[in-house]
């Protein structure tokens, strides 16, 4: 998605040489700090390799950014939600931060928090992340960043997480995967009712699935809260289906979503880790404002409410008490949607090998 530049504030890099310290703040919760990784990784990609990247975030999402081979350096302001405590750290952390003498700050977050360091920092280029526009998360941070001076893309080629591949693997056998089936991703993980899509729809959609890919098993994973909804599927599904809620960490599920053939999800932080991984998603949002939280790419199907007179509602019980938006998708339906994704994208894999091919062959 292309949009045209809001006004955003900032302050251009000027100089001819590239900065030696970029640091990018951060501080949201795990499926907002994760949005911005593709385009952080974009940034890394066209710096230099002498240059530095480093990240400013919150103490409860930092396992993700310290895990994967993108920052040099993360630092993690503690204190919980309490937002005094949040303040009071982040003066004990700026004197660490004034001593990288940063060349330009990258405020993500625009919050008094965020402002403070980067003000206390004085780089000699900023921007700051819009966040009133009626338009996706990962087109402000994109924004943001060439607000700065640096012309920028999603990177949703993957990330290098420091994890070994056996670790994840042994996760997944230990828990019932043959190792030879695909496996297809199911997030029932949305925050209230009015972002729940029916689970007898999942278990429906699983077993049409199955009819028509026999060799696929199916993975849920979180947290307890969707402890009932998984075993729910397990009952269903059987050896079909492998339960790691509760067994796996955020960069484990992080490194995990890298072996995914396909993402079913609703409006959850798995779903923008799987999106911004490059993995195949559709995602379902009930009454959540998609303007904002959107997943971006040719790899991803958006099903929203915003058809509806009622949609992007908000809300946490629906006002008319059927979740309309949600239980007008019939798992038949999504299934149509999922295989045409799936066509697609390997449809523009292979036109892109042959035009590789005809390129090569006339070297």
């Amino acid at each position: 998605m292309q949009t045209s530049l809001p006004n955003i504030p900032a302050r251009k890099w000027r100089k001819n040489t590239a900065p030696r310290r970029v640091l990018a703040i951060r501080l949201q919760a795990t499926g907002d700090l994760v949005i911005t990784l593709p385009y952080l990784q974009n940034l890394r990609n066209t710096l230099p390799a002498s240059a530095e990247l480093d990240l400013v975030t919150r103490e409860e999402v930092e396992s993700i950014p310290k895990n994967i081979e993108l920052f040099d350096h993360v630092y993690s302001i503690g204190g919980g939600r309490n937002w005094k405590k949040q303040f009071l750290l982040t003066c004990f952390l700026l004197p660490e931060l004034l001593l990288r003498r940063y060349d330009v700050v990258i405020d993500l977050q625009n919050n008094i928090i965020s402002k403070t360091i980067r003000k206390a920092l004085m780089p000699e280029a900023w921007s700051e992340f819009d966040r009133f526009s009626p338009i996706a998360a990962g087109e402000c941070t994109r924004l943001a960043i060439e607000a700065t001076g640096f012309k920028n893309r999603a990177d949703t080629s993957g990330f290098k997480v420091k994890i070994s591949d056996s670790e994840i693997t042994g996760i997944l056998k230990q828990n019932g995967c043959d190792g030879k089936s695909k496996l297809v991703l199911l997030n029932p993980a949305g925050a209230f009712k009015t972002r729940h899509w029916p689970i007898e729809y999942y278990a429906e959609f699983c077993r049409i699935w199955i009819e028509n890919f026999p060799q696929t098993q199916f993975i849920v994973m979180g947290t307890d809260f969707i402890a009932s909804k998984a075993d729910y599927l397990k009952e269903k599904l059987s050896h079909k289906l492998i339960t790691l809620v509760g067994k796996t960490t955020p960069v484990q599920a992080f490194a995990l979503l890298q072996k995914i053939q396909l993402v079913i999800s609703e409006d959850s932080g798995l779903m923008h880790m799987a999106w911004v991984s490059g993995i195949p998603t559709l995602a379902m949002f009930g009454s959540t404002r998609c303007d904002r939280a959107t997943p971006l790419g040719e790899h991803s199907i958006l099903l929203s409410s915003s058809d509806l007179p009622c949609g992007n509602c908000m809300l946490e019980e629906c006002r008319f008490g059927d979740n309309h938006c949600m239980t007008r998708y019939s798992p038949q339906f999504v299934f149509e949607k999922a295989v045409s994704l799936l066509a697609s994208l390997q449809s523009k894999i292979l036109s892109h090998a042959k035009h590789a091919e005809v390129i090569s062959n006339n070297e």
